[in-house]
Formats: C-alpha cells, sequence, structure tokens
C-alpha cells in the first residue's frame, strides 16, 4: 500500500453507528482482523490488551445482562441500544499503578483499536469505539469477568454497511499546531 493509498484509507473511515446489514460478523473475521492489529506499538511489549466477543447469536443474552445495570427505567432502551450492533468486541486493558504505565498501555490498545478500524474499514465492516457508562460499572466488569488490574477500554460496536456516512469537517490543523520558541506561538 503507497502512502497515498494509506492516507486516502485514513482520511475515509468513518464511524458505522447504525444501518448495518444482515451480513453476519464472524469469530473467524475478527480474529484476522485482530492478528494484524495488534501490531501495534506497544511499550515494553506489555501488549496490555485482551479481547470478548459477542456474536449476534448471543448478543440478546448480554445486552439483557448488561441493561440489568441500569436503573429499570432505562433498561429498555439500554437493552435495544447494545442489540442494534451484529456483534460487539469488548476490549480489556491492563492497567497499572504506575501512571506511566498505565497511559503507555492505554496509548498501545488506542493504536491497536485504530489498526483494527482501519483493518474493518477495508474489509466494509463497520464500527464505532463506544465507552458509554456501563464500561465503568462494576457489575459489567463481573459480567466480563475483568480482573483487578484490568479495565474495559470499550466496547467496540460492529457491522457489516451499505451506505457510507458523509464526512465530517475537522478544526483545521493550523488552529491546533504550535512552534516553540521563546514564547509559544500559533503558526499563522
Amino acid at each position: 500500500m503507497s502512502r497515498t493509498e494509506l492516507a486516502k484509507l485514513i482520511r475515509e473511515r468513518r464511524a458505522i453507528k447504525k444501518g448495518y446489514n444482515d451480513k453476519k460478523v464472524t469469530r473467524e473475521t475478527v480474529m484476522q482482523l485482530l492478528e494484524e492489529s495488534i501490531w501495534a506499538p506497544t511499550h515494553g511489549m506489555r501488549q496490555p490488551w485482551r479481547f470478548v466477543f459477542v456474536d449476534k447469536d448471543h448478543l440478546p443474552g448480554f445486552a439483557k445482562k448488561v441493561a440489568a445495570t441500569y436503573p429499570e427505567e432505562r433498561q429498555e432502551n439500554r437493552e435495544n441500544y447494545l442489540n442494534e450492533p451484529n456483534a460487539i468486541l469488548v476490549v480489556i486493558m491492563e492497567t497499572s499503578d504506575i501512571p506511566k504505565q498505565w497511559d503507555e498501555n492505554f496509548g498501545a490498545v488506542s493504536a491497536m483499536i485504530q489498526n483494527f478500524w482501519l483493518l474493518a474499514w477495508e474489509e466494509k465492516l463497520g464500527i464505532v469505539w463506544k465507552t458509554n457508562p456501563h464500561i465503568y460499572d462494576e457489575k459489567v466488569k463481573e459480567i466480563l469477568h475483568v480482573k483487578d488490574n484490568e479495565k474495559i477500554a470499550a466496547f467496540i460496536h460492529m457491522g457489516y454497511f451499505d451506505e457510507t456516512p458523509e464526512e465530517k469537517e475537522r478544526i483545521p490543523l493550523a488552529d491546533k499546531f504550535e512552534v516553540f520558541e521563546e514564547d509559544v506561538q500559533k503558526v499563522q
């Protein structure tokens, strides 16, 4: 892949939140994408990730369990929401009591998720990285057997799609870029 092709892929990638078609997201496909994705940069080769895959057949039971952690008046809404994708990949991150390692681990997991996203996009497999309140809930952590030295980094909602969402504007780089001199100044 040339730099131009890679840049195009990076720019074209979108979050696919809805509008999934009926094509099944398989364990095999997700594992193939992860085999490449885990080559993300990782400090000390800690590879601080693990995954729980929930396919369409198991999604209703999973959604019901996770939704049950919400107040009763929100449970039906959350259950419907968790049943929208064709599959969910839960990304679990190893944490650390050392802030530097915690940050390095989150950076590695984020890079790995971006790799997964780009590879999935090539397959016309849409994903969106979700960080809803349930990823912090102790009961959800119990459901997923999250250990004391781990955290849920993401619920990745997945499904194949037919229509690509429109591109959204980005803040111009010049508004976010500075050069250090005697005084930090924005580039004009």
